[in-house]
């Protein structure tokens, strides 16, 4: 389906372009790019309300800074898909997400535009402070460095780390906070509530009035001096006191709040601000979704929709002609329900997806037990060790790829004190279109290495709901992790009675001869499909789904070993120092000799796709462990790795 862009917008095949309309035009620019990402969103799929809402901003700024040479950072990168269409990729902007296509998110070795790779939140403003930092050591003091980050990536430590340094780096940095309200659910926690407080404060409002008029009489150019900017600031300072506002006390000078749809207003502001020297920050105010009146009414619901209708908002849902299995993160969220409502202990904890990861079912059944703490991955593990220190047994639900912001919480605050939180490790494995900033590849190689953790994977939802009742009985009371893959598992019947799972115990799929197939997870159900078309080449080799990386299942693996000379590992993890590696080690431990094969992800970052193109990729996928088999029983000679 061919999409056609606007009578402007086609004619913008970089900023340059952009920059010869004149300002007037610059309305109909907006309308054209939000309705050519309506348009192909639509059709081809992708984040949405993130990007509606900063067309105006993304505009404008193109429009006054001279990029990339002064350069944009953009913040988790939801939003940035009209950035990527104004800076040359519009006739490419199909290929978004796609296998072999353009990146969800701004990535350095796609365009010159993007500065700074991204994926995961409130990296924007350390990153564009090093920027800063950099054209003042190199003495280019034209250049000019804006980071926009939304409140929602506001609220983790990361960025209060970053505007602490740049309130005292004396650096041309300018801070945009894009306050929406949202994250992908509504945002949580004082700094949403004190933001709330700023936008409608009336002496905020005539700090930005009074602000405005200072600017639209301020000399420009060779005149400005740094003493004229000090007497700006001192008397913003005597409007309002830096105690009463946290970005003056961070000695961020403070402009706004203003509104983030008016380009106009936009470009003025931008203007007077690029000539203002020294650490800023402006403050608009923006809808998620804007331009789109469903998308305005429903935020979560339409962060990323899939396919629909943008006539009538229907969004395109496959109809099964059977019943279907659920998503692994909506068993984790009914079943966890299922446990609180036997064990008062019971907590959970995410940092700020709960729909994401379906903890939401949980808020809305029982909200004294489920927290939301926003996007602060380090302050969700520690709180949960605050919380297994008194006796309860919280589940910490997060993102695999999340999980590796809090490495060292995880090892110092509960490892190392065997704390008994339980790790509930969403989209393990293979994400898909995110690409490489979400896959959740390294969490069973840099989970098993830390002493006192149980990590474990299950094969369907039955195990899922098992290893979760395993993991808060009272006698296992240690850190224990359980990686799960993003999508549908495989039991449309899965509500099945819940009963305890051996700790470090693995089970025997089916025997069979010639080859052992030892696999981990939710790939051992390419492992059974594989094994059905190797039955009708009459090769049948044994299954066995170890449940666990750590401990293994020793007791197991001294009966593979000793019946079997030639194994195969899958999993869908690195393969250096995961799953396979723990079965190399076992087996150098105890003196075996055998061939074994591992298969699982390559030493490299694996770009976006559709998870089947990405586990065919990988080599993992049933097809290619049907091949490797084949070709194992072919050949006798030893594989080396």
């Amino acid at each position: 389906m061919e999409i056609i862009p606007g009578s402007l917008l086609k004619t913008i095949d970089s900023p340059a372009d952009l920059k010869k309309l004149p300002r007037e035009k610059l309305h109909q620019v907006c309308d054209e790019l939000r309705q050519y990402i309506i348009d192909v969103v639509s059709v081809y799929g992708g984040h949405f309300g993130a990007s509606l809402g900063v067309v105006e901003l993304t505009t404008a700024l193109h429009y006054v800074y001279n990029t990339p040479y002064d350069q944009l950072v953009w913040d988790v990168g939801h939003q940035a898909y009209g950035h990527k269409i104004l800076t040359g990729r519009r006739d490419n902007f199909i290929s978004n997400r796609k296998y072999k296509g353009i990146s969800g998110f701004p990535k350095r070795s796609e365009s010159e535009y993007d500065t700074f790779g991204v994926g995961h939140s409130s990296t924007s403003i350390s990153a564009a402070l090093g920027m800063a930092m950099a054209a003042k050591y190199k003495g280019e003091t034209d250049r000019r460095v804006v980071a926009i980050i939304g409140d929602g990536a506001m609220t983790a430590g990361l960025a209060f780390e970053g505007m602490n340094h740049a309130g005292v780096a004396d650096t041309d940095l300018l801070i945009i906070l894009n306050d929406n309200r949202m994250g992908i659910d509504p945002n949580v926690g004082a700094l949403k509530e004190y933001l709330t407080d700023i936008t409608i404060s009336p002496t905020y409002n005539k700090v930005k009035d009074d602000v405005w008029k200072l600017l639209g009489k301020l000399p420009v150019g060779k005149h400005f001096t740094r003493a004229m900017a000090h007497k700006l600031v001192e008397g913003m300072k005597g409007m309002v006191s830096s105690s009463a506002n946290l970005f003056e006390a961070l000695k961020l000078r403070y402009f706004g709040p203003i509104d983030g749809h008016n380009v106009a207003k936009l470009v003025d502001t931008l203007k007077d601000l690029r000539e203002i020297p020294g650490p800023k920050i402006l403050h608009i105010i923006t809808t998620k979704g804007k331009g789109y009146a469903l998308a305005e009414k429903d935020q979560t619901k339409w962060h990323a929709p899939g396919l629909f209708d943008k006539v009538t908002g229907e969004i395109f849902k496959k109809t099964p002609d059977k019943p279907m299995p659920p998503k692994y993160q909506d068993v984790f969220g009914h079943t966890m329900v299922e446990l609180a409502e036997n064990n008062p202990k019971i907590v959970g904890i995410t940092p700020a997806m709960p729909s994401g990861s379906s903890l939401n079912i949980m808020m809305k059944a029982m909200p004294d037990r489920a927290f939301d703490v926003g996007i602060a991955e380090q302050h969700a593990v520690t709180f949960s060790a605050g919380l297994a220190t008194q006796g309860l047994v919280p589940f910490c639900n997060i993102y695999s790829s999340f999980l590796q912001r809090a490495y060292d919480q995880v090892i110092h605050d509960v490892a190392l004190q065997k704390l008994p939180v339980v790790f509930c490790l969403d989209r393990g494995g293979l994400v898909g279109e995110d690409g490489a900033t979400h896959q959740g590849e390294f969490d069973l190689a840099y989970l098993r290495v830390i002493p006192n953790m149980i990590v474990s994977a299950p094969m369907n939802e039955e195990e899922l709901r098992n290893l979760m009742y395993t993991a808060q009985l009272e006698k296992t009371r240690a850190p224990f992790a359980i990686r799960y893959p993003r999508g549908e598992g495989v039991m449309p019947d899965w509500r099945k009675p819940l009963r305890e799972i051996g700790i470090g115990k693995g089970r025997m799929i089916c025997d069979g001869q010639d080859i052992a197939i030892l696999s981990i997870g939710h790939p051992g159900n390419f492992v059974t499909e594989a094994m059905k078309d190797l039955r009708t080449l009459e090769i049948f080799p044994a299954h066995f789904d170890m449940r666990f990386v750590k401990p293994l299942d020793e007791e197991l693996l001294h009966e593979v070993f000793t019946r079997f000379s030639r194994i195969i590992t899958v999993e869908d993890g690195v393969i250096q120092g995961g799953f396979g590696s723990a079965i190399l080690e076992f087996m150098s431990d105890h003196g075996y000799d055998a061939e074994v094969k591992r298969l699982g992800i390559p030493d490299k970052f694996i770009e976006h796709g559709s998870p089947r193109e990405l586990y065919h990729e990988c080599r993992f996928d049933d097809e290619s462990i049907f091949e490797t088999v084949k070709e194992m029983i072919s050949s006798r000679v030893t594989v080396h790795h």
